[in-house]
């Protein structure tokens, strides 16, 4: 009685065999897929089949690698927007002071047309305070004694007469707005030549011509320019413009607005006017009058 062997106890063929076989069988396979494509279509649908497995396998990694480059992008992005901010602040920045200095060349450029204009002696000053008595309207300017500033001088800008010097330091000198309650400018109606006195009223108000005729000829829109009287102003500065004229049953009352920008500078003309003038006639005495009078 014949026994075969157990199954655990089979062999198959021997390993050499196998590898010959298998070796056979994969160059078959490089070569007919090779020449012929025949295990495209296989992979293709492994693939598909595989695809599910590869993507739960690579998504951790995918998932990490995604938000280490988020997460550095962001900060770049932070860094970019920190750095453009700093850049428009800068920019800014330099905007705005080119607009000043575009501003200033302009007002320099026009004093300087009038210092053509006027065609006297002048100094340019810049103006450094602003009076801290409320109730008067004056200004500082870095100009004095050791400059050659006197007292009395004329302060005026692109537009027509600021103000004039009360005060003489050895560095600084002090300028009287025309707006102030205590100067007067002698001037004239530019249309008629008619001479008066233009009053301040106090800082930031209007200008005043006081005590004329009910039916004097100014209206609205004359120019006052300086009459050049007593020597204290040079001739034909504009000064200010009517901008009212109340008439009433004894005096006419007329309200000017100042040429010149007298609130709005940084730099200011002192005019070097130094008319030389005869002396003012002295009154005859009382004897002599009445002797002169007796003798007609």
């Amino acid at each position: 009685m014949q026994t075969s062997p157990p199954a655990f106890f089979k062999q198959g063929p021997k390993p050499l065999t196998r590898l010959l076989i298998f070796s056979s069988l994969s160059i078959a396979l490089i070569v007919g897929d090779a020449q012929y494509a025949m295990l495209g279509r296989i992979r293709e649908q492994v693939s598909v089949l595989l695809y599910p497995l590869q993507w739960a396998a690579t998504a951790p990694f995918a998932t990490l690698r995604n938000t280490a480059d988020f997460l550095s992008r962001q900060t770049e992005l932070m860094a970019e927007n920190r750095q453009l901010n700093d850049a428009q602040l800068a920019a800014r920045a330099q905007a705005m002071k080119l607009k000043a200095l575009e501003a200033e060349n302009a007002t320099l450029r026009g004093l300087n047309t009038q210092r053509e204009i006027v065609g006297q002696p002048s100094q340019l000053a810049e103006i450094l305070y602003s009076g801290r008595d409320p109730f008067t309207a004056r200004l500082i300017v870095d100009r004095g004694e050791q400059q050659g500033v006197s007292g009395g001088q004329i302060a005026i800008d692109a537009s027509g007469v600021v103000g004039q010097v009360v005060r003489v330091q050895p560095l600084t000198a002090e300028v009287r707005l025309i707006s102030d309650r205590n100067q007067m400018v002698p001037v004239l109606v530019e249309r008629n030549q008619l001479r008066t006195v233009v009053y301040g009223m106090g800082a930031h108000q209007p200008l005043e011509v006081r005590n004329m005729a009910p039916n004097v000829d100014i209206k609205q829109g004359d120019t006052l320019v300086t009459s050049g009287i007593d020597g204290l102003y040079p001739v034909g500065l504009p000064v200010a413009r009517v901008v009212k004229v109340e008439r009433g049953s004894s005096f006419a009352r007329v309200i000017c607005e100042p040429v010149a920008a007298i609130d709005q500078h940084r730099f200011l003309l002192l005019l070097d006017h130094r008319r030389e003038m005869p002396p003012y006639p002295q009154a005859a005495s009382q004897p002599a009058a009445a002797k002169n009078k007796k003798g007609r």
